[in-house]
């Protein structure tokens, strides 16, 4: 519990700077080792005096002889980041202070600050780096107007209760690339791949990776690698990322991002996923995967797995007679985990939203770790055009949640904002049509908003061609801020339209979205459509044939932008994010990819239906 506390102490003064934090990171990082801006060793502890209470004195020790390093000078150096910002590129900009060389190499390693590519080389260690996160905080109180309310779309609600690492990254969706890609020749080339299979279930035969199929990617601290079942070679490779994929296949594949190689044995657990899965945000060896179909091991369910031993810890959501939907249990979105209050939040395609306590404990140092989940809260909604034969109940996107609002579509037509600590819903908006697309949260001058958009169903509106729109929405009270549309047509089970999510331009393409359209003139054509996030209009567009993976943006250092996207018939395509010019196309497989890459700094991952993941470097 107390090693908890500490990291979530780090996690805090990340977000906030906040000084009520630092004295508890510096007695969590006692003990541990430094390195100078020069690169130079040092490691400090923290004393106690005669009265039992630690001094407010940090004992710098690099040689023989320690140093004293005054507690104030920390505060004064803390104050200062918000003014130099966080890329800091030298220890004296933070301020003309006794000891800041120490202090710089402590900030950078609680992850606090970041520094310059000639510093971080000298400064490498073999720990975790905690990466501040930026703060999105705004004044929200959602509330619904006339042509937003509930009872417009839903019929009624109910709730039982008894008794990023995830898909696009963040509760905000719009984090599928982690760092920087250094790109200079803009070329994409393939660096490896490993090969996945196929399940029969009945009739139906699952193969590769699916819609979203997006990979998960966590570089582990040494010490909790120390206890996984990982490779000798993994475990010793201090700059390794494992790639933790789940596939229709029914296993969970974990690779070496950098070549391919086998971190640890697949884990086969025997149904189909479809949906990325989900880490723990804290950083705890735990995956949450639902699976998207039933298999010959019965009835479609989520698995929340202990990733030391990759053993599954807990079940649920399979047969659930809270469900409207009967015996579907199908899971395709990706969970979200409430650190404070230790809550897995996970939408279902059975029209039941779970909130479950886990009671984790998690010891670092001795590598035990367990669950014990408790009090759980289910809710679920009908809507007014609900059926069994169209605008069906359920969630197969991934929610996203700004304080205390979860924000999710539906197979009905409807995008919702519930109170997560009231179980009311506050708002919805009709999408017209089968919602497979997740909403994507974007802070703009002080107000938040929402894109997102919708499928076209074959025989829901038309049997010929639908209007597909790309919304903009006011996050606070549904209302529809502008609207692209586009005339799609469509497949029975392969839909046109937007199966994707969004992507929100950042950095030099912060005036943009970014999102891929299907079979906009005929069922083998699309595009990626770039809009201006300020009135929707169309800045450019790539047509090729149709996409459902979702497009991510890919930065480097100096800010700009390109944009990445994989279609239908297994091209990887590459642009400029500003002008829509074609930098390279990179064919990886002979079929489809419906799968969304993932990008980690140079490398991109993601797998195709016809049994391949590929790793991609950006050149």
């Amino acid at each position: 519990m107390q090693q908890r506390q500490g990291y979530q102490a780090v996690e805090k003064l990340r977000e906030t700077l906040d000084e009520k934090y630092l004295w508890e990171v510096i007695l969590l990082y006692a003990g541990e080792s430094f390195k100078t801006y020069t690169g130079l060793p040092f490691t400090y502890e923290v004393r106690k005096g005669r009265n039992g209470d630690y001094t407010r004195e940090l004992w710098i020790d690099r040689r023989e002889n320690s140093k004293s390093l005054a507690l104030s000078s920390v505060l004064l150096a803390l104050r200062n980041i918000k003014k130099v910002g966080t890329v800091v590129d030298r220890p004296k900009a933070l301020g003309d202070i006794r000891g800041v060389s120490y202090i710089y190499g402590m900030f950078y390693r609680f992850g606090l600050i970041d520094v310059p590519d000639t510093a971080r080389q000298k400064m490498k260690f073999t720990g975790y780096i905690f990466r501040r996160k930026e703060t999105k905080e705004i004044n929200f109180q959602p509330h619904c107007v006339d042509s937003t309310k509930p009872e417009n779309l839903i019929s009624y609600t109910n709730i039982e209760v008894d008794g990023i690492v995830t898909f696009r990254g963040n509760s905000f969706r719009d984090a599928p690339s982690h760092g920087y890609a250094d790109m200079t020749d803009f070329r994409l080339d393939k660096l490896w791949s490993a090969d996945t299979g196929s399940l029969s279930s009945g009739s139906a035969v699952w193969t590769g990776s699916g819609w979203t199929g997006q990979p998960l990617m966590m570089k582990w601290p040494k010490e909790v690698k120390a206890h996984m079942n990982m490779t000798e070679k993994a475990k010793a490779d201090d700059e390794l990322v494992e790639v933790i994929y789940a596939c229709m296949d029914g296993y969970v594949y974990f690779l070496d991002l950098r070549t391919g190689e086998k971190t640890r044995d697949p884990l086969y657990l025997g149904y189909t996923f479809k949906g990325a899965g989900a880490l723990d945000p804290r950083g705890y060896p735990i995956m949450y995967v639902g699976a998207g179909y039933n298999s010959n091991e019965g009835t479609a369910k989520v698995f929340v797995v202990n990733l030391l031993d990759c053993s599954v810890m807990y079940t649920f959501g399979d047969n659930d007679e809270f469900s409207l939907r009967g015996s579907l249990s199908f899971f395709d979105g990706s969970a979200l985990v409430d650190a404070e209050t230790d809550t897995l939040i996970y939408p279902g395609e059975n029209g039941i939203l779970y909130l479950i306590r886990l009671n984790t404990k998690y010891d670092l140092n001795s590598g035990t770790l367990s669950i014990d989940p408790g009090r759980t809260v289910k809710w679920r909604y009908y809507g007014t055009r609900s059926s069994t034969e169209s605008f069906w109940l359920g969630m197969e996107d991934s929610a996203a949640i700004y304080k205390g609002y979860i924000f999710m579509t539906d197979n009905g037509g409807n995008l919702m904002c519930l109170d997560l600590n009231t179980l009311q819903l506050v708002w919805v908006q009709d999408t017209l049509d089968d919602s497979n697309s997740t909403p994507v949260l974007e802070i703009e001058k002080g107000h938040l908003y929402l894109y997102v958009s919708t499928s076209f169903r074959l025989g829901w509106r038309s049997y010929d061609t639908a209007t597909v729109p790309v919304w903009k929405i006011d996050a606070e009270t549904g209302e529809i801020v502008w609207h692209t549309d586009y005339e799609c047509t469509t497949d029975d089970g392969v839909s046109g339209g937007v199966q994707s999510t969004i992507a929100c331009g950042k950095n030099s393409l912060a005036n943009y979205i970014y999102v891929t359209v299907a079979k906009t003139s005929d069922n083998a054509s699309g595009v990626l459509a770039c809009l201006r996030k300020s009135d929707g209009s169309k800045a450019w567009e790539d047509s090729s044939s149709y996409a459902w993976s979702s497009p991510v943006c890919v930065y480097n250092k100096d800010g700009s932008g390109k944009v990445l996207y994989c279609n239908s018939t297994g091209d990887i395509r590459l642009l400029d994010g500003k002008t829509g010019k074609q930098e390279d196309v990179l064919s990886v497989s002979e079929g489809v990819i419906e799968a969304s890459p993932a990008v980690y700094d140079n490398y991109a991952v993601v797998g195709t239906r016809d049994c391949k993941i590929w790793g991609i470097r950006l050149q």
